[in-house]
């Protein structure tokens, strides 16, 4: 056997050992995933400045004289139940069971409107009120803090209302069942950061 072609089969069996096996849409996953980190960034810087900023009420209306827990609480029980739902979606999923899916989806959409619709209720009547994000350093983190969260939430909804259309039409595919994946990543998560937002902004602010 000539040098070059044992070198050819020397070079073929390394790769043999150490080629791995790369499962489809792992790049999409891992993708979420650095955008999820990177989401993170953005809600601890948010939650940072509202830390700093949230005791300069500028001699306005603060968090005893805005808030109203029960409201809150139930708001917070909305996404509770709508992580809930999600779950449910995803056990259909497993099964294949393609119409469970759409009708979990569509469950869980709506609660995620009813969250939706209750913070914009609070936001028209604390703005109705003369508590503007213009009115303190703390009412601007407030709103900042509060908003993005709620813009993430509608934009989740859109994406639910994708994929209930696009397994309707394409069924439980690969493709969609990792979308689904990424959305319970992204709804799940969204969840997380509610929580801290009700127990660091609402809970310790009625506690100042």
């Amino acid at each position: 056997m000539s040098e070059a072609n044992s070198a050819a089969t020397l070079t073929g069996r390394f790769y043999d050992l150490h080629e791995h096996d790369h499962p489809e849409g792992g790049s999409t996953m891992l993708g979420f995933w650095i955008y999820l980190m990177s989401d993170c960034l953005i809600f601890a810087m948010l939650f940072a400045a509202f830390g700093v900023l949230g005791g300069n009420l500028a001699a306005g209306p603060g968090p005893k004289d805005l808030f109203d827990l029960p409201l809150v609480a139930l708001n917070t029980s909305m996404l509770l139940f709508s992580s809930i739902t999600y779950g449910f979606a995803m056990l259909a999923m497993q099964r294949g069971a393609k119409a469970q899916v759409q009708g979990w989806l569509l469950v869980t959409a709506l609660f995620g409107a009813a969250f939706l619709s209750i913070e914009l209720y609070e936001f028209a009547h604390m703005i109705h009120e003369g508590a503007t994000p213009q009115r303190s350093a703390f009412l601007s983190a407030f709103f900042t803090l509060v908003g993005t969260h709620g813009l993430h939430v509608t934009f989740g909804l859109v994406w639910l209302f994708v994929l209930v259309v696009q397994v309707g039409q394409r069924g439980l595919i690969p493709a969609n069942r990792r979308r689904l994946m990424c959305l319970s990543l992204f709804w799940h998560f969204l969840d997380v950061v509610w929580i801290g937002v009700f127990t660091f902004v609402y809970l310790m602010g009625m506690l100042r």
